[in-house]
């Protein structure tokens, strides 16, 4: 039998494994308040269903992490309060977050969870944990593709500077020519 083999929860977990999982649980924490606030100020229907759907899984993944935290006597990170409901209407227009402003955090934060979810799975020794983080990151994957067609669909999506590759003329090479570049 190897080195840290066998049943992984009787395995201890190390320092990098505590440290990403409860980091992560005070992100997915933070994100879940925030897309509650995001829900009262989203006025496109399809951006709205996706925001519900991110607030449930960060839950599930919420109550995934505080089981495998607790189980390892580890203390939580605080949790923000739940946000109350509004109507979009009682919201000062000058106040709102707008909806193209709202997709591109809500595809900020899938990109860092994406990057999150990876760096955890690489500092873990136990399968359990690297195997969390991987359906973590399956989900975040899908979702991310679903906010990339949706920004694009609604006008949203705001890319860099594109390269636009000039075609150079068909030079015949030749020694003077190399010599040159």
């Amino acid at each position: 039998m190897g080195i840290m083999s066998g049943n992984p929860k009787e395995q201890p977990m190390h320092y990098g494994e505590v440290f990403s999982t409860w980091s992560y649980l005070a992100g997915i924490k933070a994100m879940v308040a925030a897309y509650q606030t995001q829900e009262n100020h989203c006025g496109d229907e399809d951006l709205k269903k996706m925001i519900k759907a991110l607030i449930e899984q960060g839950k599930q993944e919420e109550e995934e992490v505080v089981t495998l935290l607790k189980e390892n006597g580890i203390a939580l990170p605080p949790s923000p309060p739940e946000r109350s409901k509004a109507s979009l209407e009682d919201i000062p227009v000058g106040a709102r977050i707008n909806d193209a402003e709202i997709a591109l955090s809500i595809s900020k934060d899938i990109a860092a969870g994406l990057v999150a979810c990876s760096q955890a799975m690489g500092q873990c020794t136990r399968e359990d944990i690297a195997m969390m983080f991987g359906q973590f990151h399956t989900v975040k994957a899908q979702n991310g593709a679903k906010m990339l067609k949706m920004n694009k669909e609604k006008g949203w999506l705001v890319p860099p500077p594109l390269h636009a590759q000039k075609h150079l003329e068909a030079v015949p090479v030749t020694t003077k020519t190399v010599s040159k570049i």
